[in-house]
């Protein structure tokens, strides 16, 4: 994707054994790319309509935050390497390989049929 910028898109899983883009779920994603905004995060916020990618990042923690998320772990070419759900005051270590983080609501990634090998797409 080049170089990636703050913003917002839709974040597109594609569902085991179909390539068609009509059968893709169509997510909104914000994109945090600046430092001010991968800071920023999800921080101060009682919950998110849909998704925040933040890159490059590599982990996340949850102090401050006020409800438990999902974290898809992403590579470069934005397959999927761990989903994690994390509580509130939690500390992620540093996934080898990723370059992109997914957050979004607890529950929200397997609603979304996100997990480990799964390739997402992004249109900004």
């Amino acid at each position: 994707m080049g170089r990636w910028q703050d913003g917002r898109g839709t974040l597109c899983v594609a569902e085991e054994g179909t390539a068609d883009r009509a059968d893709r779920a169509g997510v909104p994603v914000e994109i945090a790319a600046s430092y001010r905004a991968r800071t920023r995060g999800l921080l101060g916020r009682d919950g998110i309509a849909g998704a925040l990618l933040l890159t490059p990042a590599n982990s996340v923690h949850t102090f401050r935050m006020r409800f438990a998320i999902d974290v898809a772990y992403l590579d470069r070419r934005l397959n999927v390497l761990a989903v994690r759900t994390m509580r509130p005051g939690r500390l992620g270590l540093p996934r080898p390989r990723a370059r992109h983080v997914l957050e979004a609501e607890a529950g929200a990634m397997a609603r979304w049929g996100l997990r480990p090998g799964v390739r997402v797409t992004l249109e900004a």
